[in-house]
C-alpha cells in the first residue's frame, strides 16, 4: 500500500473514530485504547525505553493529569522532525483528533467502557520478532563514582564462523541513566580482545587503534534511539570470525552504579543484493572553522559532503548534538541546483535522537552535495546549559563539550528505488 493510500485510510477512520465517540459514550476501550496502544506501548511497556508501562487502564488513569498535559503540548509521543519538512517512516505523532479524544476522555471522568474479548497486539517498537543474536557484556561493569564522563571500550565475541548480513542492530542499554551513548565497530582479525574493559584514555588504547577495523561504524546508540529495520534485499555485512567492539560512553555519576549492556542482531534470511554503507558528516566537514562556542553567544555552523560521484539511494539519516543545539537542518543539492531536503529539527532535543528512515528509497543522484546547518544557544536563555554563568565549549564527546555530526545509512542506486516503498511489518 503506497503511503498517500494509507494517509487517506487514515484520515478517514479519524473522522469516523470522532464521529464515533461524539455520538456514542466515549469510552477507554473502543475509542483510547487503540491509540494508545499504537504510539505509547511500543515504548511503555515492561523491557522498553518507557519508565512506566501504560497496558492496562488502570496505568494509564493514574496518570491521567500528566498525560493529558504532555500530548496537548506534543511532548509525548517524542518526535523531533519537523513533519511539514519530511515524513519518515517511524514518526510518531498524534494527529489533531487523536489529541482531542484523549484530553476530552480524561476531562470527561475516564469511562471504561465494556471490556472487549479481543486483545490488542503488544507491539514493540516497529517489528514483532525476536533476535537471531543476543551478546551480552560478559561481565557487569562497574561505572567510576568520580562524577567525571568515562569511555571504555568492551570486546564481545560473535562466534559467527560464515558471512551474515544484518537487517537490523538493537542496542539495549544495561543502564538506562548513565549510558550517555555507544558506538559499535567489527574486528575481523580477532586481535583485541585485550582492550576489554580498557578506557579510552589508556595510552596502550592507540596500539589497539592500529588495527584496521572491518566496520568502523556498525551502528551508534544515543538516548532516543530504536531499532531501524533494512529493506528486504539490502542488510549490513558482518564478516565472518568477527568481534563486535563496544565504545561505551558513561555520564559522571557521584555514587556506585553498574552497567551491562546488551546487543541484539536480527539476521537476514533472504538474499542480499546490496550492501548497506554509511556516510558521515562531521565536525572536519564544518566549511565555517572553528568548531568553537564562545560563551554568552548563539553559534551558527554548516557542513558539507564531498561531491557525490555516484546515485545512491538513501536509507535513514541521524543527526547529533549535544545540551546546546538548538536547531538541525539537512539537505542535498543536485548538480542542477535542486534541492531535496533530508530532515529539519526545529527544536532539538538532546534526550530524545534517533536514526530517521525514510518512507521509501530516497535517491540523491551523482554530483549532488549534501549539506547540513545546526545552531546552538550557549546562554543562559538555555535551559539546557550545564554552565552558568556559560563557558566557552569546543568539540568533544563528553556531556560537557559538543559535537556536529549527521550519519547517513545508504546503499547504491538501483532503477526504480524511489518507487520502493518501506514497511513497518517484520515477520
Amino acid at each position: 500500500m503506497l503511503n498517500s493510500e494509507k494517509v487517506i485510510i487514515s484520515s478517514l477512520w479519524l473522522i469516523m473514530s470522532c464521529y464515533s465517540a461524539s455520538s456514542q459514550n466515549l469510552n477507554y476501550f473502543e475509542h483510547i485504547r487503540p491509540i494508545i496502544y499504537e504510539n505509547c506501548v511500543p515504548c511503555h511497556q515492561p523491557g522498553q525505553a518507557g519508565p512506566f508501562s501504560l497496558l492496562s487502564y488502570d496505568d494509564i488513569t493514574i496518570r491521567s493529569k500528566m498525560i493529558q498535559y504532555v500530548v496537548r503540548h506534543r511532548y509525548m509521543p517524542p518526535w523531533q522532525a519537523d513533519p511539514d519538512y519530511r515524513h519518515f517512516l517511524n514518526e510518531r505523532l498524534l494527529t489533531d483528533a487523536e489529541i482531542d479524544l484523549i484530553t476530552e476522555w480524561i476531562s470527561t471522568g475516564m469511562n471504561e467502557g465494556n471490556k472487549t474479548k479481543e486483545s490488542l497486539p503488544v507491539k514493540r517498537l516497529y517489528y514483532r520478532t525476536v533476535p537471531d543474536l543476543t551478546l551480552t557484556m560478559a561481565e557487569s561493569y562497574d561505572i567510576p563514582n568520580s562524577n567525571t564522563d568515562d569511555f571504555r571500550f568492551f570486546h564481545l565475541p560473535m562466534d559467527i564462523n560464515e558471512l551474515r548480513y544484518l537487517r537490523a542492530i538493537e542496542f539495549m542499554p544495561g543502564n538506562r541513566r548513565y549510558v550517555h551513548h555507544s558506538r559499535m565497530m567489527v574486528d575481523s582479525t580477532q586481535n583485541m580482545s585485550g582492550i576489554d574493559g580498557m578506557s579510552e584514555f589508556d595510552p596502550k588504547v592507540s596500539e589497539f587503534q592500529k588495527t584496521p577495523l572491518a566496520d568502523e561504524f556498525l551502528y551508534g546508540w544515543v538516548p532516543g534511539s530504536f531499532p531501524l529495520f533494512f529493506p528486504d534485499g539490502v542488510g549490513k555485512r558482518l564478516e565472518p570470525n568477527a568481534d563486535l567492539i563496544l565504545n561505551i560512553h558513561y555520564s559522571p555519576t557521584g555514587r556506585n552504579q553498574k552497567d551491562q549492556s546488551t546487543v541484539n542482531f536480527y539476521f537476514t534470511n533472504k538474499p542480499v543484493k546490496r550492501e548497506v554503507k554509511t556516510l558521515i558528516l562531521r565536525e572536519n566537514d564544518i566549511i565555517n572553522q572553528p568548531f568553537y562556542l564562545p560563551a554568552n553567544q548563539i553559534s551558527n555552523f554548516t557542513m558539507k559532503s564531498e561531491v557525490l560521484e555516484k546515485d545512491i539511494s538513501m536509507i535513514s539519516v541521524m543527526p547529533h548534538m549535544h545540551f546546546l543545539g538548538k536547531y538541525f537542518e539537512s539537505y542535498a543539492v543536485t548538480a542542477n541546483s535542486d534541492t531535496i531536503p533530508l530532515i529539519r529539527i526545529n527544536d532539538w532535543d538532546f534526550n530524545w535522537q534517533t536514526m530517521y528512515q525514510f518512507t521509501h528509497y530516497l535517491k540523491i543522484p551523482e554530483g549532488s552535495v549534501i549539506y547540513a546547518k545546526a545552531r546552538y544557544d550557549n546562554t543562559i536563555n538555555n535551559p539546557m546549559n550545564q554552565f552558568i554563568p556559560p563557558k566557552n565549549i569546543g568539540y568533544g564527546w563528553r556531556t560537557v563539550s559538543e559535537m556536529m555530526n549527521l550519519i547517513c545509512y545508504y546503499v547504491d542506486y538501483k532503477k526504480r528505488d524511489e518507487r520502493h516503498y518501506f514497511s513497518t511489518d517484520i515477520d
